[in-house]
């Protein structure tokens, strides 16, 4: 008999505890590779690390059928509270996903240029707040390998409504070369995210398509020509007190160029 979805997320959950430190030492580059799930097991992600279930106390995740692009399932998480602030030393943001953590796989870390493509279900209203307005992420990609995941570029939703990247050209910043703040990103259907990453050095960039509208582009600084870690699903500022997003058919592909 298959054991329930949540029983083998919260089993994976506990073994990848386990094993997050551990590093592959047999990586052997294989170009043009892809990486693609759509959520139908759990072992796609066996040997990565998990977030736990009802993290803070606030929010989960699980595989679903209540909201489906493809297959019989998809990936579900959900916020049923708010988190404390968070401060200098405490990051407090919702979390509920799988990470993706190529550095652990036979192949190694993804390199630069790739395609990174997934559908996305939100339903979660965000408002102007203090001391950080609300927000909702939908990608979080690092060139980082270890566990410290120093060095992000996000995909963000903010609370007027517009997709942008975040942490460009520099960890912490939000300068774009394209930004337009026109199309509003619609709730409760389902939306195709496309996002083109160069990472690599002196040639850096990153460009967002919202239902193949592009949405958002910026420059990369300081990239090293891989993606080696990324998550997809729920991570939102602590003050949202409530939604749910559901995430599917995620593709990610090693390209020449665009």
């Amino acid at each position: 008999m298959k054991a329930p979805a949540h029983i083998i997320f919260t089993a994976l959950f506990i073994a990848t505890t386990f094993t997050a430190c551990k590093k592959n030492d047999t990586s052997a580059y294989i170009p043009n590779r892809i990486f693609s799930t759509s959520f139908e097991s759990v072992s796609d992600f066996s040997n990565f690390y998990i977030c736990p279930q009802n993290y803070m106390g606030t929010s989960s995740h699980d595989t679903s059928t209540g909201q489906v692009h493809s297959g019989t399932y998809a990936h579900k998480a959900w916020i049923y509270g708010a988190n404390p602030e968070s401060t200098v030393s405490q990051n407090n943001n919702h979390r509920g996903y799988p990470t993706i953590q190529f550095q652990k796989t036979v192949e190694g870390v993804f390199h630069t240029p790739c395609y990174i493509n997934f559908w996305v279900w939100l339903d979660m209203d965000l408002v102007a707040h203090t001391p950080e307005n609300q927000w909702f992420s939908f990608a979080t990609l690092t060139t980082d390998s270890t566990d410290s995941w120093s060095r992000t570029i996000l995909v963000n939703l903010d609370y007027h409504g517009f997709v942008h990247l975040m942490h460009v050209p520099y960890q912490g910043q939000q300068v774009h070369t394209y930004q337009p703040n026109v199309l509003s990103f619609p709730k409760k259907e389902w939306v195709n995210i496309k996002i083109y990453l160069d990472t690599r050095p002196g040639a850096g960039y990153a460009k967002v398509w919202q239902n193949g509208v592009l949405v958002s582009q910026a420059n990369i600084a300081d990239g090293n020509g891989t993606l080696a870690q990324a998550h997809f699903g729920l991570y939102a500022a602590p003050s949202v007190s409530s939604g749910i997003v559901f995430n599917d058919d995620l593709e990610i592909k090693e390209v020449s160029g665009e």
